[in-house]
């Protein structure tokens, strides 16, 4: 034993045993003391046998840090133990501030894996450019403090990674910190979870920034919120390591006063996005909000004038991005079954008192060669009796309705999504063969349809009633010509407060709406 002893302040990672350095394991070898939390040492048991072990409980962390000083100063060679990096909201700055200038024994921190690097890589690569940490505990920093750095990490539009997210008695202070977020970034910002990261127990999850805020967190999460450059891609998230289009640092959200005063129009399909650029040339400023990032490139597309946002985020997200902008009236031009997207505008329009009007394409009559069914479970059933090789219509979301139930496992199921990559991941999720996937933006011609069709040899259609812009006349006069029945899934029923069923229906119930 050396006369100066000798501290070691070693990290062990996450709790994976693959992930410790071997410089942990040569320190721990090396050491005839350890000290630690219990828990951490369920990972290094088979290094730290013979060896004399003191644990103290979780709030203790001052007294681990005392007692190892104690042995080092004894001449000594002890761990003092820490999960992730030691050096990093952890115990090596205790044992720092707690020695002497004039203590000789030796120390050697070893460093280890975060919970910021573990949990990004089991997201992909989001911290690969410029990114910061925030602890959200405020035991040790004054909320204050949290706020205001929360506050300028969001202007500089930097990713971060969010340590001790939640506790029991700390339930809303992680809303508090998303919602000074959403001051300066899009709602539609890529972000991601991880719980428990390289334990038994271990959850990850992939959202937006809008979506973070109807989630529910505890200590065990790390979050990390991208920067307006993260990206997702086959199920990770990444940050480039290179921008192509820096342009100012801060992100844009917060409105320009030539911004405010807004018309939101909800799109997502053709006809709803001509709606907003009417809307727009009425004189109104508009801003259209789109479900995916595709339907973001589609109205910017078919109109470059538009302010686009893209996303999917919950209602307290949404409420804010409407109160931030100045909204003044809502349009809803969603798809006729995007009936929960519907009812939530619904009520977010009573809720701040905006008019609210609702732009129903018209629907297609009744017509002989279709088979109506109530909804998507009464299609599912229906096709599973025709059996053979069934072409879904309907869109990715309802797939697990026809894939999974009962009789699916006796047909081919071959299926049409939009060209997003989630729509494609969700079906080859389900095992669909990429060689059954149509991956187009409709609508089609009856020729399209019936070559595509003949093509595969299917034997049944299932699609929704989705109008004439939705292309069902051509649907029908296709498997008509090949003599096979389709399945038409008739629109979910929902009391609109206002509906208008065209253009200029909507352009005056607007004017009057503002003008009152």
């Amino acid at each position: 034993m050396s006369a100066a002893g000798k501290l070691y302040l070693v990290s062990v990672g996450p709790g994976f045993s693959e992930l410790i350095a071997p410089m942990a394991v040569a320190a721990l070898k090396q050491s005839d003391a350890v000290v630690s939390y219990e828990l951490y040492l369920r990972w290094v048991q088979d290094w730290i046998q013979g060896k004399e072990v003191h644990t103290l409980p979780l709030t203790k962390e001052k007294e681990r840090a005392l007692k190892a000083l104690e042995w080092a100063r004894m001449g000594r060679t002890v761990s003092l133990v820490s999960s992730g990096d030691i050096g990093i909201y952890a115990m090596a700055t205790l044992a720092f501030e707690e020695m002497r200038e004039d203590d000789t024994f030796e120390v050697e921190l070893v460093p280890g894996v975060s919970a910021a690097n573990s949990c990004a890589s089991l997201l992909g690569a989001p911290l690969s450019h410029d990114f910061a940490t925030l602890s959200l505990s405020d035991l040790l920093c004054p909320w204050e403090w949290i706020e205001e750095r929360a506050r300028h990490l969001a202007q500089a539009d930097m990713a971060v990674a969010l340590y001790n997210v939640q506790s029991r008695q700390r339930q809303e202070g992680a809303y508090r910190i998303l919602r000074i977020f959403l001051e300066s970034k899009s709602p539609e910002t890529v972000c991601g979870g991880v719980r428990n990261a390289y334990r038994e127990d271990q959850e990850t999850f992939i959202c937006t920034l809008g979506e973070l805020l109807e989630r529910k967190f505890d200590m065990l999460t790390t979050l990390i919120v991208g920067n307006r450059f993260t990206r997702k891609k086959r199920g990770f998230i990444y940050t480039p390591r290179g921008y192509n289009a820096w342009g100012p640092p801060s992100a844009p959200a917060p409105e320009a006063p030539e911004n405010r005063g807004t018309i939101w129009v909800f799109s997502g399909t053709s006809d709803g996005n001509a709606l907003a650029q009417a809307v727009a040339e009425s004189g109104y400023s508009v801003t259209v909000s789109a479900a995916t990032e595709y339907g973001r490139e589609q109205a910017l597309e078919s109109h470059p004038g538009l302010r686009v946002r893209a996303g999917r985020m919950g209602v307290e997200a949404r409420r804010l991005e409407l109160g931030r902008t100045g909204a003044r009236a809502i349009v809803d031009a969603t798809h006729p079954f995007a009936v929960e997207i519907s009812q939530q505008l619904i009520g977010l329009a009573q809720e701040l008192s905006l008019p609210y009007l609702r732009y129903e394409r018209p629907g297609t009559p009744s017509d002989p060669r279709a088979v109506a069914c109530i909804d998507m479970h009464d299609a599912a059933r229906k096709a599973a009796a025709v059996g053979g090789r069934i072409f879904l219509a309907t869109g990715s979301k309802d797939l697990p309705v026809f894939l999974q139930g009962e009789g699916a496992a006796a047909c081919e199921w071959f299926v049409r999504v939009t060209p997003d990559p989630g729509s494609l991941q969700r079906a080859l999720a389900l095992g669909v063969p990429r060689a059954r996937i149509c991956a187009m933006q409709g609508p089609f011609t009856r020729e399209f349809n019936e070559a595509l069709w003949r093509g595969w040899g299917i034997t049944c259609v299932v699609t929704k009633e989705s109008g004439a812009a939705g292309g069902l006349p051509q649907k029908l006069e296709a498997a008509a010509a090949l003599g096979i029945p389709i399945l038409v899934v008739q629109r979910p029923a929902l009391e609109y407060p206002a509906v208008y069923h065209d253009v200029p229906g909507v352009l005056s119930a607007l004017q009057k709406a503002i003008d009152s």
